[in-house]
């Protein structure tokens, strides 16, 4: 059973969207895996933190949580009245009182035997003891599944949980989009009178991704590097949804200059892929340098730099 998505976050039930925000983002950077290669407990934490987010960070999904129609996977709960539990239980004449607790739906073929019957007496098909023969395909059944963006990307399997109790294991196939409904044959609801049963709807909704944003087939990314770096240029590892691959970065670089890794994206069908775009952000060293400081003091090219030039009337 998935853990209460507010606990996981660490926030109360009448955290603010804000509020939610900052908890997720705090501690995605904590346990993201680009920054614990290996720990498999931080990798399924970080897991956990991002499904307990899209519940929470999605106003629907948050109030039908909190109303308990679904549940912390996002999975509907089985629904706990019935008709009878309105009906006048001190008279038995009533309709809709019964004792028969789930059978009052047990006799579903019976019921369309019934309806069906008049129109059967006509043509005469009925059965073996007189009954109309029916048959019908089961109703599909619906079901929401969050994952992360790099299972949807890269492919994995779940699972989800019925409202019975039993497990459905869900091949997520590689390149799957938020939104997508993968269809699982033959496991929805039973059919009636021998019909065959209905399929599984799954739809898919990502969790947000604290490096990665996707576009269409093509992945963004804004990658920080140092002043040298910028400066001189050189090989960078850079994160991408297969694993780290050296970039090189061009001497003089800028803040906001794009790099291309062709191939780097999402994949498509025939075995292509998107690419992956990498913004360069140029960062300072987080403590002060003196040694930089006095550099930049002493540069001559100092008083040539107008980089608002753009800006100036």
């Amino acid at each position: 059973m998935a853990a209460d998505p507010y606990e996981v976050l660490g926030v109360k039930k009448d955290a603010s969207p804000a509020d939610i925000q900052k908890a997720y983002r705090r501690q995605a950077k904590k346990l993201h895996p680009d920054l614990n290669p290996g720990n498999k407990k931080a990798e399924e934490q970080f897991k956990n933190v991002s499904a307990a987010y899209a519940l929470l960070n999605d106003p629907d999904k948050r109030a039908r949580f909190d109303r308990g129609e679904i549940d912390a996977t996002g999975a509907e709960r089985p629904r706990q009245r019935y008709y009878r539990d309105f009906a006048d239980r001190g008279g038995a004449s009533n309709p809709y009182t019964s004792d028969a607790g789930f059978a009052d739906f047990g006799g579903g073929e019976d019921i369309f035997s019934e309806i069906f019957a008049g129109r059967a007496g006509r043509s005469g098909n009925f059965g073996a003891e007189g009954q109309a023969r029916f048959r019908m395909r089961g109703p599909d059944a619906q079901y929401r599944l969050e994952i992360d963006l790099l299972d949807a990307i890269n492919g994995a399997k779940r699972q989800i949980t019925l409202p019975d109790g039993e497990a459905l294991e869900v091949t997520i196939p590689p390149g799957t989009r938020d939104g997508q409904n993968l269809r699982l044959r033959g496991k929805g609801s039973a059919g009636i009178g021998g019909g065959p049963p209905g399929d599984a709807l799954i739809e898919i909704t990502l969790a947000p991704h604290p490096v990665f944003v996707r576009k269409g087939d093509d992945i963004h990314i804004e990658l920080p590097i140092s002043l040298p770096e910028a400066v001189l240029g050189g090989k960078v590892n850079v994160p991408t949804p297969s694993g780290p691959v050296a970039m090189t970065v061009p001497r003089w670089s800028n803040t906001g200059t794009v790099l291309r890794l062709k191939g780097r994206g999402v994949p498509r069908a025939r075995g292509a892929r998107g690419d992956e775009y990498v913004t360069l952000k140029v960062t300072l060293p987080e403590k002060p340098d003196p040694e930089l400081e006095r550099f930049i003091a002493q540069w001559g090219g100092a008083n040539n730099q107008r980089p608002r030039q753009s800006m100036e009337a």
